[in-house]
């Protein structure tokens, strides 16, 4: 791995173990997030269920399932060749998942692939990413086990990817690979930033 990568994520990744007041603060992202004029558009949005000290994301997504929004969710998988792959899961009702790898609520696995509710990328509108790290260009750094990035290469073009993390996340520059997906928008609990991703290439 890239030493200035591998130091990014471990700096950010200790940043965001030592946020306080996570809660309210996730509540703040989120509420930016549910109120961006490209979410109120869409009518397919993936939402990610948190998991360790990212930003907690359960307590809006529960509350948009009421909505008439198609609330999909991820859960981690492997493709064909054995590489880490996110499947993708139409949201109805909670009791739908039970918790999985990481403590990550997913649906069963006897589940997966269950016709009327599994979901192709392409029918995304737009997706909710979190991460370890990002910058105010878009730049996303992940876990490193690329999930992510292999699912948001098989998004349609104008599927909007919007990043979300706490500002004590943030780095001047994200060190970005080949692989790495950039995100359009990035969103904290202090601002909206307009990323350089595909939706706003210049």
């Amino acid at each position: 791995m890239n030493d200035l990568k591998k130091r990014q994520r471990s700096k950010a990744n200790d940043a965001r173990n030592q946020q306080i007041d996570k809660e309210a603060l996730s509540r703040i992202i989120c509420d930016r997030f549910i109120a961006h004029p490209v979410y109120r558009q869409a009518k397919t949005v993936m939402w990610y269920s948190h998991c360790r000290s990212e930003a907690r994301t359960q307590a809006a997504l529960l509350c948009e399932l009421t909505t008439a929004k198609r609330i999909v969710v991820p859960y981690c998988t492997k493709d064909q060749q054995g590489h880490n792959k996110l499947g993708l899961w139409w949201l109805e009702d909670v009791a739908e998942l039970v918790p999985g790898m990481w403590g990550i609520l997913e649906p069963p696995q006897q589940r997966w692939g269950e016709a009327g509710k599994a979901i192709a990328a392409k029918q995304l509108d737009c997706v909710l990413v979190p991460g370890v790290a990002f910058d105010r260009n878009g730049g996303r750094l992940g876990n490193g086990g690329g999930y992510y990035d292999r699912l948001l290469k098989r998004v349609r073009a104008d599927t909007v990817l919007i990043g979300v993390c706490f500002e004590s996340q943030l780095v001047e520059q994200v060190v970005m690979e080949a692989h790495d997906v950039a995100m359009d928008i990035v969103i904290t609990e202090k601002a909206v930033y307009a990323g350089k991703g595909r939706q706003f290439l210049s």
